[in-house]
């Protein structure tokens, strides 16, 4: 068994010719320690790995037998004698100091000047160091990521060093070489090859700009950041992951890759119930997240709710919807109730980008929905852009202005069961928790512009593809549940058991089906135009259903939700056809998804109500019913929401703006801010 070396390190430094000829003397001895290789390799391990045990550095430093144990004791005096590895006696570990850690980066330095003075062919790398040029690391990359054949990688690696040593540039980079390698496989045809080794990021200029842009600074650095990393993993998707035929379809506008940043990482719609958590520990992962025991009574609800919000609100791309809070919070007094719940929801409020959290609200008492609403209420008017949103299984007349208060002062409501407040419907399915992947969608304008007018082609088209729309979708939920089980999803993985109790469901998205129907085939509503509706739908249902099984998928289906691929499908089709060819008024920027039903019109003509249930009874998917009660007073838009309660399921909204300058809610038709009177809005 080893045993350290006992020496005395203490030396006082004699004092000859003063204290010039004494520090001269210390910085001689300084240098003469980095002169070994060794020396400065246990400094870099105890700077990155220590504190260190004696046996621990010696192993690291690659002194393993017994026979250069004194070599390494050596070494090891020499540095604590100099003071630039300390030993701390209660722990027994060692630890690189102050000065040691300017000694090693003194030798960095030299080390790379000395490169560079060399005359050399050197290279920064994107692991900040400094290195010369080997073209063997260029073959190496090309046989591991583009997996070239060793021949050929050989014959590109020597027509790209050729091309490096002719160019009048101060130092080389990694990015830059890469960059020659792809253009000489671009020149020799090998495209496939080049894909695999392309760098994703970010110009330089893009960086600058979000940087300095207001807009994306406005969540700080988190918010920076986050778009940072979207930007890479949407072009590492788009260019690397996709089925080349997908990719293609998106960037041609024939449908939308919804969440690119997270596509293959996160679900987009998380189902939970906390009433079936039985306590929520993370154990490595999220370390700083404190444990959670089983939600037993409305105490440890209200605690556990700040900690679960922001935790799953990182595991989901869209929205997460939670089942479970209201039945703790039953025994809570009415009186305390309000103030108990919004102090809860302030508090779980997370700051940045981030998905709607949706708390479902099962059918109660008036009292006990009154507070709920109340609380609710409070948050909303605390807080700029709500993040949460409360999703009523149903609206009683007691509870409905309360209902519309919360909905006017900004609030997400939402009316109908088992869905999130998007729409989405919960998959039924035997767990207790859901995924749903519902980020692609379909552009029905373009397939409709090309069938000719003729209703029997539009429907074969959209069926050619929902087919390699549910393969693209099929090939993400791998991914994802690829991902929660490397731990990527730990909170909603714990919660379900690694995913032991969670079903998940494939969801396809169309857009634009109102302009597809009734401006482009030419169905209007006096020419059986429902009736085509309904007959499209029930095509792209039939067809995802009959496509699922073939790919092995349970649960397959069709949805008209909103998304931004309206707004993005839009743009492109005008530009390609023409505005007016496509769009139901001249003034629209955007395709229709679901269906907005005006709150005033709702009040005196019922007919929209019966052909909105009848297209939400089709869609198995999820349907988005909004209401818009933007300009009604209070009292009318009361009366809209209640018309709005015989729909299965209808979302209220009244637009508002959000001033950039204080930060406060105003009406979104003033010009300026109601409360500071700046002009400039969120």
């Amino acid at each position: 068994m080893e045993t350290e070396s006992s020496f005395d390190y203490s030396q006082k430094e004699p004092r000859k010719g003063g204290v010039l000829e004494s520090a001269s003397k210390r910085v001689r001895m300084i240098f003469s320690v980095m002169a070994s290789p060794n020396r400065i390799d246990i400094l870099r391990i105890l700077n990155t790995k220590g504190p260190l045990t004696y046996s621990e550095l010696k192993a690291l430093a690659g002194f393993k037998s017994k026979k250069e144990s004194g070599k390494f004791a050596y070494h090891l005096r020499k540095l604590l004698r100099q003071l630039l590895v300390a030993l701390n006696k209660a722990e027994r570990r060692y630890t690189i100091t102050n000065l040691g850690k300017l000694v090693l980066s003194l030798a960095r330095q030299i080390e790379e000047r000395s490169i560079i003075e060399s005359g050399k062919m050197y290279v920064r790398t994107s692991r900040h160091t400094v290195e010369e040029f080997n073209s063997h690391k260029i073959i190496q990359s090309l046989v591991r990521e583009a997996s070239l054949p060793l021949e050929q990688a050989q014959k590109i690696t020597e027509e790209v060093e050729n091309k490096i040593y002719k160019f009048q540039t101060s130092y080389l980079t990694s990015s830059l070489i890469r960059e020659t390698v792809n253009s000489v496989l671009i020149e020799h045809g090998h495209e496939e090859y080049r894909n695999k080794l392309a760098r994703v990021g970010m110009p330089p200029s893009d960086i600058q700009e979000m940087l300095t842009n207001d807009d994306t600074t406005r969540d700080g650095a988190a918010g920076v950041v986050a778009r940072t990393a979207g930007s890479v993993f949407s072009e590492y998707l788009i260019f690397n992951t996709l089925p080349k035929d997908i990719a293609d379809m998106h960037l041609a506008g024939e449908i939308h890759i919804g969440s690119a940043g997270s596509w293959g990482l996160l679900p987009d719609t998380l189902f939970l119930d906390l009433a079936e958590l039985e306590g929520l520990d993370l154990k490595g992962r999220f370390p700083s997240a404190s444990r959670i025991a089983s939600l037993k009574s409305a105490d440890d609800m209200l605690t556990a709710l700040p900690v679960l919000i922001p935790l799953l609100a990182c595991e989901a791309a869209a929205e997460v919807v939670l089942d479970g809070v209201v039945p703790a919070l039953a025994k809570v007094k009415d009186a305390e109730l309000s103030a108990s719940f919004a102090r809860a929801l302030i508090a779980s409020s997370a700051s940045g980008p981030g998905p709607v959290t949706t708390i479902a609200v099962p059918e109660a008492d008036a009292k006990q929905m009154n507070a709920l609403l109340d609380g609710y209420r409070r948050y909303v008017d605390a807080t700029p852009v709500p993040k949460i949103g409360l999703a009523l299984a149903a609206l009683k007349k007691e509870s409905a202005d309360h209902a519309t208060a919360a909905v006017r002062a900004g609030g997400i409501i939402s009316v109908g069961a088992s869905r999130s407040t998007a729409g989405i419907r919960r998959q039924s399915g035997k767990g207790s928790a859901a995924l749903a992947l519902q980020a692609l969608s379909i552009n029905l304008p373009r397939l409709a512009y090309e069938s000719n007018k003729d209703e029997t082609y539009f429907r074969a088209k959209l069926a050619l593809a929902i087919k390699p729309s549910l393969a693209a979708m099929s090939m993400r939920k791998k991914s994802v549940l690829e991902s929660a089980r490397r731990g990527l999803l730990p909170a909603f993985s714990a919660a379900t058991e690694s995913l032991q109790r969670a079903t998940s469901g494939i969801i396809i998205n169309l857009t634009g089906a109102r302009e597809s129907v009734y401006s482009i085939l030419g169905h209007d509503e006096a020419n059986g135009g429902a009736e085509i509706m309904q007959k499209v739908l029930k095509t792209a249902v039939e067809v995802a259903a009959a496509e699922g099984k073939k790919l092995g998928e349970d649960s397959c289906s069709i949805s008209m939700v909103a998304d931004v691929s309206g707004t993005r499908f839009a743009t492109l089709d005008s530009d390609k056809y023409g505005k007016v060819s496509l769009l139901q008024s001249q003034n629209a920027t955007s395709y229709s998804q679901g269906m907005t039903l005006n709150g005033k019109e709702l009040l005196s003509d019922r007919k929209a109500l019966v052909e909105c249930s009848g297209i939400d009874r089709v869609l198995n998917g999820g349907f988005a019913a909004q209401v818009d009660i933007t300009d009604l007073a209070a009292g009318e838009a009361k009366g809209a929401i209640e018309a709005a309660t015989e729909l299965p399921f209808f979302h209220p909204r009244a637009r508002l703006a959000v001033c950039a300058t204080c930060g406060r809610k105003y009406r979104a038709q003033a010009d300026k801010c109601e409360h500071c009177k700046s002009p400039h809005r969120l």
